[in-house]
């Protein structure tokens, strides 16, 4: 009998070995610890194969694609980053990055960065004022050209994002997500991703979160490079692009929050 256990679990065919394969392990890349997972379970707890899925090999490519592409693009980008900054300093003052928490991966959280784009004296005292008000007009182009979104790439450096993955919410958005929505804190939030590539600011919260989900349960490399593809041609066409940030939606916590309160 033990022999015969034994040769079943060699075969990959022993209750050992499957669920081993079922189980969330962590692992270590270039100094980072991460989750992945060899399998996931679908909404009526049945095995899925792309639930969740992201295999050591492919997650540490996509690492390494990053740290790569994070160190390159901000040695060619360096001086047009130098400009930006001179610029803000020069018609806004300091500070010159905007700095904001958002949580990352498994829900930790850590420091954005981006380019301000807003004047901060008004985001002091004005706070009933729209946000296209708020806007200054270097910030105006900065978010046309999504050039704010630069200091980022420090972000993929320190291991806190991706190029690509769903987009980092704010933190008050956390109770508010759904069963499979909260797969979005299972990879690294991205720069870019596929609810960007498909609507950006003009999708509803429920479209823009279940692409994000639908982007973890298929995640590939061929998936992101086909994802930064279609990036660069939206940024050069400007499509799906609104500057002026009080024509987005309502925030997700206040849009649910006002959903649950209304009579069925």
């Amino acid at each position: 009998m033990k022999r015969a256990r034994w040769t079943l679990r060699k075969r990959g065919l022993g209750r050992g070995r499957n669920r081993d394969r079922e189980r969330p392990y962590k692992w270590s890349c270039f100094g980072i610890r991460t989750n992945c997972f060899c399998g996931g379970t679908n909404s009526n707890g049945s095995i899925s194969p792309n639930l969740g899925r992201q295999s050591s090999v492919n997650a540490m490519v996509k690492r390494l694609v990053d740290l790569v592409a994070a160190s390159v693009g901000l040695m060619v980008a360096g001086p047009l980053m130098v400009l930006v900054a001179i610029g803000i300093r020069a018609t806004m003052g300091s500070p010159v990055m905007f700095r904001q928490r958002r949580p990352g991966l498994d829900g930790r959280l850590f420091t954005l960065l981006k380019f301000r784009t807003m004047c901060v004296d008004r985001e002091r005292e004005c706070q009933w004022q729209y946000d296209e008000q708020r806007l200054t007009p270097i910030g105006r182009i900065l978010r046309r050209t999504s050039l704010d979104e630069l200091p980022q790439l420090i972000n993929i450096l320190r291991g806190e994002m991706s190029l690509v993955g769903p987009r980092p919410l704010l933190p008050e958005y956390l109770p508010y997500y759904k069963d499979r929505e909260r797969l979005r804190h299972t990879v690294r939030p991205g720069i870019t991703g596929w609810a960007q590539v498909n609507g950006r600011n003009s999708l509803p919260w429920d479209e823009k979160l279940a692409l994000d989900a639908w982007y973890v349960e298929h995640q590939s490399v061929l998936l992101d490079l086909r994802i930064l593809y279609l990036t660069a041609i939206r940024v050069f066409q400007r499509r799906d692009i609104n500057p002026d940030p009080h024509m987005n939606l309502q925030p997700l916590h206040q849009e649910r929050s006002h959903s649950a309160t209304l009579p069925r």
